[in-house]
């Protein structure tokens, strides 16, 4: 009996010895694989990403957040860079890369030698038995630890890239909150100077009428004016605090914190649009979830063994269909692509399970759609982008100005005697209707610049795709 416990007890501690160090060292650190996130981020975004972890960390950056925050006036970037910083669902995510990390470790350090000793074994005199039946499971995984480790790896690596992921979706959703928040504060300042004017008109109508210059109903075509702007004034300033609320949630404020303020209009437009006219290639390249694709095609193979790589192909002739690569390799050329995105194929003829043949199709059928929807993007985001400076430019340079024009001859008209009151609040009313859409057409080109750094990184909301 003790010869055998001997036995076993030595089984044991060969398990130990066989524990993959250089991957435990990799998986051990308290931020293992936040490099990656944080160098994604930088490059992306221009700004710092952080993972928290103790309350030391935590007090030191919200005092760099209250810095940058309280009382100030925040830009995009200011804004972007505090919710890499602040926001808590991000920590959360952050979270799941550890215990990514932590199953790495655990997969990689191999069964952790135990001894069992049941009652039971007391009573027939062997002892042994339950000790054995430890070693007997722990050997089986020490078998398989290799597929497991390699797995673990995997996943390890997907969730790098999703928590890239995530940070990079947060950075958007709040450069575009923040500029719809300035874009509404914008429009309420238009609203609220053309109120001022009104007003005036208003009163000067109410004067006319007790002398008997000006009807009854021309008084209440005057003041309607005057209340109808009220109302868009008063929806305005909502819709602005809403949007900053909006902004407010996303930089994870409160309290006292939430004492910022943003400027009360939005840049000026640029005089041309940055040249991206390589933005399919840039996508193709950068892009977070083409590249957790090929992690997860990876991860196919490896789940069911595939002989490695036979060879690369490009998105379009994966859509082709995979079936086309267990036939021998004779596919069809496929039209002629400017950017090639490489798909790794693997040999399939090996594969006896349907399950593994499926799943290897679905993998990289679902990458090609990926790859091909990462291109209509990018193209569609350059398109966007180009378009609507174009048609913030026009509004600029050519409706403003005539708007001006108009506005100026009116007044003249109007102490001319030549026009009546009401004609000079109808131009003001068209004039203001311009100037808030030339500012609406600002503000939908800055969204457009936005989407397109999304649309070459990743992390594009639903809301990019409705501009």
């Amino acid at each position: 009996m003790k010869t055998a416990l001997r036995l076993s007890m030595g089984a044991l501690l060969l398990l130990t010895a066989c524990a993959d160090t250089a991957t435990m060292s990799k998986a051990r650190d308290e931020r293992a694989g936040f490099a990656t996130v944080a160098g994604i981020s930088r490059q992306a975004t221009g700004a710092e990403a952080a993972w928290l972890q103790t309350p030391a960390e935590r007090q030191a950056h919200a005092q760099r957040v209250r810095t940058v925050v309280q009382g100030k006036t925040i830009s995009a970037e200011h804004a972007v860079q505090v919710a890499l910083l602040n926001n808590p669902g991000l920590q959360a995510s952050y979270a799941d890369l550890g215990m990514s990390a932590a199953d790495l470790w655990e997969t990689a350090l191999g069964p952790v030698p135990s001894v069992g000793i049941s009652v039971s074994g007391l009573v027939s005199g062997d002892v042994t038995r339950s000790v054995e039946g430890t070693v007997a499971s722990s050997i089986l995984d020490m078998v398989t630890k290799k597929y497991r480790t390699r797995a673990a790896d995997l996943e390890f690596r997907q969730a790098q890239l999703a928590a890239a992921g995530e940070t990079l979706a947060l950075a958007h959703e709040t450069r575009r909150t923040w500029i719809e928040a300035v874009g509404a504060f914008e429009a309420a300042g238009l609203v609220g100077r053309a109120q001022g004017a009104a007003d005036a008109a208003s009163e000067l109508a109410a004067q006319l009428g007790e002398t008997g210059a000006l009807s009854r109903a021309d008084q209440a075509r005057e003041h309607v004016f005057t209340a109808e702007l009220a109302a868009e004034q008063a929806e305005a300033r909502l819709e602005a605090q809403l949007a900053k609320e909006q902004l407010v949630r996303l930089l994870g404020l409160w309290g006292t914190d939430t004492d910022f303020y943003i400027p009360d209009s939005l840049p000026a437009l640029p005089g041309s649009v940055p040249n991206r006219a390589n933005i399919e290639r840039l996508a193709l390249e950068n892009r977070v979830d083409l590249a957790a694709g090929r992690l997860e095609m990876e991860a196919v193979a490896a789940r069911y063994k595939l002989n490695g790589q036979t060879r690369m192909l490009s998105d379009a002739e994966v859509g082709a269909g995979v079936e086309i690569e267990r036939e021998d390799g004779e596919n069809e050329r496929s039209p002629i692509v400017d950017v090639a995105f490489s798909i790794p194929v693997y040999d399939t003829s090996g594969l006896i399970s349907r399950r593994g043949k499926l799943e290897y199709q679905r993998s990289a059928n679902s990458l090609a759609q990926s790859a091909i929807n990462a291109r209509s993007e990018a193209r569609s985001a350059y398109t966007a982008v180009t378009g609507k400076h174009q048609i913030a430019l026009h509004w600029r340079d050519q409706v403003l100005p005539l708007r001006r024009e108009i506005d100026e001859q009116a007044l003249l008209s109007y102490n001319g005697m030549l026009t009546s009151t009401f004609e000079l609040l109808n131009d003001a009313r068209e004039g203001l209707e311009s100037q808030l859409s030339a500012a609406e057409a600002k503000r939908d080109y800055w969204l457009a610049e936005a989407d397109a750094t999304a649309a070459i990184w990743g992390g594009a909301s639903d809301n990019g795709e409705d501009e």
